[in-house]
């Protein structure tokens, strides 16, 4: 008797111990493909994400070789580096935010109590910025011109502004 219960339990312990190796054998398989599974999908995302990144700043003085070689002299007085001209020129048009009156480069006069100052500034290229800019209740978009002067002061010039309507 105590024999038999002993046969009985290895045998028990064995199967238990096959059918425990089978269930995670295949548990491991169907966690490794659901991993590649997984890994392909981002790597797809990834990738979605860098091309609509690229072709958004596709229109950007980062991005744009032929504005960035505006900036260097071909006569080799003055060489502009890019890098520091964009934070450059976005400070000093954001401090026209300080006028009572509001930004004097959003195109727009002062409508209601609030002044419009601008809000975001994306530099296009060699020569020009676009602009978000708002009162708070209004907002609108404005193209500028930009120039860098000899003594490396920056003048802006108002091309075109939209406002959008409430």
């Amino acid at each position: 008797m105590k024999k038999s219960l002993l046969l009985y339990l290895f045998i028990l312990s064995i199967l238990m111990t096959i059918f425990t190796y089978a269930f995670l054998s295949k548990e491991v398989a169907f966690e490794q493909e659901r991993y590649k599974k997984v890994t392909a999908k981002l790597k797809d995302s990834l990738n979605s994400v860098t091309n609509k990144l690229a072709d958004a700043n596709y229109f950007s003085l980062e991005k744009n070789e032929n504005a960035q070689n505006y900036f260097d002299a071909a006569s080799g007085q003055k060489t502009i580096q890019y890098e520091k001209l964009i934070p450059y020129v976005t400070e000093k048009l954001l401090d026209f935010n300080a006028n009572p009156k509001g930004n004097p480069y959003v195109g727009q006069d002062q409508i209601g109590a609030n002044k419009f100052i601008i809000n975001k500034v994306k530099i296009l290229n060699h020569r020009w910025i676009i602009a978000d800019y708002s009162d708070g209740e209004i907002w609108g978009e404005v193209l500028l011109k930009y120039f860098v002067n000899d003594d490396e002061s920056i003048s802006f010039e108002v091309n075109q502004s939209l406002l959008y309507q409430k």
